[in-house]
């Protein structure tokens, strides 16, 4: 017997963390995750848009529009600066970065400061809008390299149920 054909890439599997772990996120509107790998395809930190740590999500609004202090832009944190501050407690220099959604310019300085050397992103949505050409100036300056993830599938079924194990 010879070994399965259709196994995922390590592409796919480190953008399936990342879109998994965006399904922590409350966020009505957009869910977005990160992952965070190493040179030894380990994940290295994980993380979703969320509020900080120990505030509620209750408590803080989710809407897109409106007031700035009624939206959810001054209180949420993005997926990538997340996993960046989840990271397993090692240095990030030549890790890559797998998120479902390009970064923006806020998420970028975090990646550069922090040593991230690639980012692999699913979404490029906001492309041409300020927040992204600050975010790829800064990332070609740091010579952060970035890339469209390529899937040789549209998607991946997962099944808690014990008999599909």
């Amino acid at each position: 017997m010879s070994k399965r054909s259709d196994y995922i890439s390590w592409d796919e599997y480190f953008m399936g963390v990342a879109l998994l772990s965006g399904r922590r996120s409350k966020d009505p509107n957009t869910q977005v995750g990160a992952c965070i790998v190493n040179h030894q395809n380990k994940i290295v930190g994980a993380g979703y848009n969320g509020l900080p740590i120990g505030l509620s999500d209750d408590q803080f609004p989710w809407q897109k529009t409106g007031d700035f202090l009624e939206t959810k832009y001054p209180y949420v944190c993005h997926a990538e600066l997340n996993a960046i501050l989840n990271n397993i407690g090692m240095n990030l220099a030549g890790c890559r970065i797998y998120t479902a959604l390009f970064p923006c310019n806020e998420c970028a300085k975090a990646i550069i400061q922090s040593g991230i050397v690639e980012v692999i992103f699913l979404s490029d949505k906001y492309d041409g809008t300020d927040v992204s050409r600050a975010s790829k100036a800064m990332l070609n300056a740091a010579g952060v390299a970035y890339r469209k993830v390529v899937v040789n599938r549209e998607n991946i079924e997962l099944s808690f149920k014990e008999e599909h194990v």
